[in-house]
């Protein structure tokens, strides 16, 4: 059996063997499920997703319809974990991201006094896992309006989203709400990921090299590199950094304090970068497909097949 995790960006597979691949894989843009994954085809496979919220899609009923159905072109055999804890045959709203109720749903028994942070490309997901009933039935908007997600990651956050203003040689100055630089840019320039690991487009489809993120981050302030210079563009990026930082370890901290959790592990792209800054501590071999994982272990255990 296979473990599929079916993003709006990435699609992540687990093999038979618990090796994980990872394809960048934007629904927006019709990327092709059934290819990436007709290496696999006719193998049993669990599901789950998130990539119905993309926005090619009228509504994620319309997006969960589309994502079975390519799936089962490939996979006919295919189960979908839900937000109600259960597998299924076919389209059906609980569907709607289940994939970090997943990770939590397999965690919950090696780790009821954690939380999970499982920092990706795009979000980060911060679980209680003491109270499984809990969690039944949240969806996304429930998630933020708990606090259990925030729209931040390691590569695809805009930077906006992050800082409305930065300081350029002591003046405070506002960015600009234009799609210049992400994330990706930051992490890139400040040495926390290399140039393999910027693992989708370039907000101008240029070069992923430090060189190109410094670029674009400079334009987040509608300046040249060359006119403000590289050291005023790391502080940009260090700026945004800190306030990336902050934003995920308060709302972890918010959750550890809410549900009385004694630890906090880290899972995903990020896990490296934001164990510490949390104080937590990684979960070995999980990279960036702990939901695929997870999905496979459970149908595994539930007699799925």
């Amino acid at each position: 059996m296979i473990g599929v995790d079916v993003g709006g960006a990435n699609l992540k597979v687990i093999d038979n063997g618990g090796a994980a691949t990872v394809h960048y894989c934007p629904l927006w843009r019709g990327a092709p499920i059934v290819d990436l994954l007709s290496s696999y085809a006719g193998q049993e496979a669990a599901v789950v997703m998130s990539g119905e919220l993309a926005d090619c899609f009228s509504s994620k009923g319309e997006g969960i319809v589309f994502i079975v159905e390519q799936i089962r072109a490939v996979l006919p055999g295919a189960r979908f974990y839900g937000t109600d804890g259960r597998f299924h045959d076919g389209p059906d709203p609980s569907l709607a991201a289940a994939n970090w109720l997943a990770s939590a749903d397999w965690l919950r028994e090696t780790h009821p006094d954690a939380v999970l942070l499982d920092v990706g490309s795009t979000t980060a997901d911060i679980v209680p896992l003491g109270d499984f009933g809990a969690l039944l039935g949240l969806t996304d908007l429930l998630r933020l309006q708990r606090g259990y997600l925030r729209y931040t990651g390691l590569l695809r956050t805009t930077i906006p989203a992050i800082v409305r203003e930065v300081e350029i040689e002591g003046v405070s100055t506002p960015v600009s709400s234009e799609f210049f630089a992400q994330t990706a840019d930051v992490h890139l320039v400040l040495g926390h990921i290399g140039p393999d690991e910027y693992l989708c487009d370039a907000p101008d489809r240029g070069p992923r090299t430090r060189e190109g993120g410094l670029r674009r981050l400079a334009r987040t302030v509608c300046a040249d590199l060359g006119e403000i210079g590289e050291k005023e563009v790391i502080g940009i990026a260090r700026q945004v950094w800190e306030a990336q930082r902050d934003e995920v370890a308060n709302a972890v901290r918010a959750a550890v304090e809410g549900s009385g959790a004694r630890e906090v592990v880290a899972a995903g792209i990020g896990a490296r970068l934001f164990a510490p800054v949390v104080g937590g501590r990684e979960l070995p071999d999980l990279a960036d497909a702990l939901p695929a994982h997870a999905v496979r272990a459970l149908a595994c255990r539930n007699g799925e097949t």
